[in-house]
């Protein structure tokens, strides 16, 4: 029989606030158009961007989730202290070890909580999510820290037509606690490694380091390209639009409501037709509000789904006690959706 004590956790978890944090930057189609052949049209018929947001040197990855951070805090209404654990989800901190949530909980003045990153690319934010609410139900944590923060200018490849116009910077936040009541519904997650090479980086960093030009893509001036994220397009899209649907609607069927049900739905912000797909397949009644935060901030990858919902709530287009499904997929292949209700 066992004699450890059984743990002493919230009965659910909740989201209590959310921050973002955009650079000051922003970046129009025509910039883009300066190093591939192009143009606007084309760039807002694919994807639906017209604008995305690049970081200055000063906006580091660990800067962005400060400023991020502290807004889900005071929106919150707890203190840095009170954040038992800090979940960051990246792959664009450069730095193999450590971790860049222990340096985002020190500069956010929280203590000693546990911190760690993970690589669940545009998922990452979902994954995040699922494991604050293991954390608080579990009771080694009463409030959770997540963060979803991406410098992918620094990896996108300005001279590939098929992405360079794609990626965005930014920082998004959500402090996780305590609930009487469920506010956050079961994850439907998983991978298809499988289609691991659709989304990927173009080379790994030991080959970069190596120098190997025979291993390495050249620039037009035959210079060796820094490691970018490279994709194959249309198998993306296919099956974003096809898979990804059967899990959101999966995601609702677990939280045991239908699309009518929903008031808000907030997927990951990739693409503006994989988004007005997805609508269509589920049938979203007209009052469900859709996140379209791609037109002006680009796919941010794991700080996405975080950035579109704080500017949902910021501008009014959302509100506190709203029901919403928040699905986020990409390289992997990887996917989490989730129903929750908003702060």
């Amino acid at each position: 029989m066992s004699k450890i004590k059984p743990s002493k956790g919230a009965p659910y978890a909740r989201i209590l606030g959310v921050g973002g944090y955009r650079p000051a930057r922003v970046v129009p189609n025509e910039v883009i158009l300066e190093k591939i052949d192009s143009s606007d049209e084309w760039i807002r018929s694919r994807s639906g961007i017209a604008t995305r947001h690049w970081a200055s040197p000063e906006e580091t990855v660990t800067a962005m989730s400060v400023e991020a951070s502290g807004k889900a805090i005071a929106a919150a209404g707890i203190t840095p202290e009170q954040i038992g654990a800090v979940v960051v989800s990246t792959v664009s901190h450069f730095k193999q070890t450590p971790a860049v949530a222990t340096e985002i909980a020190d500069k956010i003045g929280a203590g000693k909580p546990a911190a760690f990153d993970i690589s669940a690319g545009c998922a990452g934010f979902g994954y995040g999510l699922t494991l604050a609410k293991g954390m608080i139900v579990e009771g080694s944590a009463e409030y959770v820290l997540v963060i979803g923060v991406e410098r992918l200018s620094d990896l996108t490849d300005l001279e590939d037509r098929a992405t360079a116009f794609l990626f965005g910077d930014g920082a998004g936040a959500v402090v996780v606690g305590p609930s009487d009541v469920p506010h956050i519904g079961p994850t439907v997650w998983g991978s298809e490694g499988d289609k691991s090479e659709t989304i990927k980086q173009t080379v790994p960093w030991n080959e970069y380091q190596l120098g190997d030009v025979s291993k390495l893509p050249l620039n037009e001036a035959g210079e060796i390209k820094f490691p970018a994220i490279t994709q194959e397009g249309q198998a993306v899209f296919r099956w974003a639009v096809f898979e990804m649907a059967k899990v959101a609607q999966q995601a609702l069927d677990a939280a045991g409501i239908s699309a009518d049900d929903l008031d808000v739905f907030i997927p990951h912000q990739a693409n503006m037709r994989i988004i007005d797909s997805m609508v269509k397949t589920l049938k979203l009644p007209e009052h469900v509000t859709v996140a379209r935060d791609v037109e002006t901030t680009g796919n941010t990858s794991a700080a996405s789904i975080p950035l579109a919902m704080e500017r949902l709530l910021a501008t009014g287009q959302a509100k506190s006690g709203d029901t919403a499904l928040v699905i986020g997929f990409g390289a992997g292949l990887v996917f989490a959706a989730t129903v929750v209700t908003l702060p």
